[in-house]
């Protein structure tokens, strides 16, 4: 890992961009004297790092004393898409203009940017829990599909939060019966691309025994800000 930049925030947060090889990432951590848990927070697939809401998230997770980093993995952000993928995306827009059945194409996108991303995480969280400011436990937010994938297969991971607003392949809805550790699904009542119906199911698949699903009115971009405070107070019960 090579930290390309360094940034101290008004509120105290210092944001670090970094390279782990081809990875681009950022880590923001808090002022600490002592090791701190990690929480990994990954956009949905093809959004760079930079996005602001992730930005703004990252930033107030980490003034409640956490850890924070995420990375641009394979297909996202700046970094080269796959013809295959390009193909997928313009039969996804072509399809909902036409208003036709968009699954599969969703599967034939979603479904491989997951299984690329997941060796990316792990080389990152490696790298990451090598740094001397960051002590563990590891907390996962974002992504629903790559933190299915995480969860049940990633053993240092404790606790995750995901928001079920992206498109979950069929193989991630069958692994959700693996995940165990403490879940918060975080729903979009009117949420127009994520069928309602769909997420609640996904939510009585997880495995775990401590999971909460809070739901709001609104659409897919309109999580209330109040629901980062209780994901942070989350984490701060099981990031101990």
């Amino acid at each position: 890992m090579r930290f390309t930049s360094e940034l101290r925030l008004d509120d105290g947060v210092l944001e670090r961009e970094f390279l782990l090889g081809e990875i681009p990432g950022t880590l923001w951590t808090p002022e600490s004297a002592a090791p701190v848990p990690l929480i990994l927070t990954a956009h949905n697939n093809g959004l760079p790092k930079s996005d602001a809401r992730l930005v703004a998230r990252a930033r107030i997770s980490a003034t409640y004393g956490h850890a924070v980093a995420t990375i641009d993995a394979a297909g996202c952000g700046d970094r080269p898409r796959s013809a295959a993928a390009e193909q997928a995306r313009a039969d996804l827009r072509r399809a909902m203009r036409a208003g036709e059945p968009v699954d599969e194409i969703f599967e034939s996108l979603v479904g491989p940017m997951v299984e690329k991303a997941v060796p990316e995480w792990r080389t990152a969280l490696d790298a990451l829990l090598a740094l001397p400011e960051i002590g563990g436990p590891v907390g996962y937010s974002g992504w629903t599909a790559l933190g299915i994938r995480l969860a049940a297969t990633e053993p240092r991971i404790a606790a995750a939060c995901c928001f079920a607003g992206g498109y979950v392949p069929r193989a991630q809805r069958e692994e959700a019966r693996r995940v165990t550790v403490p879940l918060l699904l975080l729903l979009q009542w009117d949420d127009e691309g994520n069928p309602r119906q769909r997420a609640l199911d996904l939510f009585d698949a997880f495995g775990s025994r401590e999971k909460t699903l809070h739901a709001n009115l609104g659409g897919h971009t309109g999580t209330p800000w109040f629901e980062l405070d209780d994901g942070n107070r989350f984490f701060g019960r099981h990031l101990r």
